[in-house]
């Protein structure tokens, strides 16, 4: 039991990882629902207050990061909330439509098409599409560390 739950929480963080880079995935609720896992298969005992308050507040960061930090990229490039919408679009919708490459080309449609459609110039629509980058990529260094910070208090707090 012990061995097939250690692969379960595996992975979940492996799935996890990888919802940073690829948003149709859960990322920081695949990792969150591993400790739930390893809790039920091996044991909650390790697991105490301040595991689940420390991780729910990591989890719940992360939620408002993930939005916000994109939305502050396209902001500081001069884009408009239509921007934010087409650049959140197009990345839902980009990998579907480019496999791997629409990581990157779809939030940058999405960012130019949205300020297009709201009457903004060209020049200006691309420097928004160019922020929805910037806020991708910068949305993603977030999560990358703090998912890989909570598997780190994870291990520690079990061994």
């Amino acid at each position: 039991m012990l061995i097939a739950a250690w692969i379960i929480v595996v992975v979940l963080f492996l799935v996890g990882m990888a919802g940073a880079v690829y948003p149709v995935l859960p990322g920081a609720l695949a990792i969150y629902a591993a400790f739930f896992v390893y809790g039920f298969m091996v044991g909650f005992e390790p697991l105490g207050v301040w595991f689940w308050l420390v991780q729910t507040t990591i989890v719940a960061v992360l939620m408002v990061a993930d939005y916000a930090v994109s939305a502050v990229g396209v902001k500081k490039f001069g884009g408009t909330r239509a921007s934010v919408i087409g650049s959140t679009i197009g990345l839902l919708i980009g990998p579907f439509v480019i496999p791997v490459a629409g990581l990157l080309i779809g939030p940058f449609l999405g960012a130019v098409v949205g300020e297009l459609i709201v009457g903004t110039e060209f020049r200006q629509a691309v420097r928004a599409g160019i922020g929805a980058l910037v806020g991708f990529f910068s949305g993603l260094v977030v999560k990358l560390v703090l998912q890989l910070l909570m598997i780190v208090l994870f291990i520690i707090w079990v061994v």
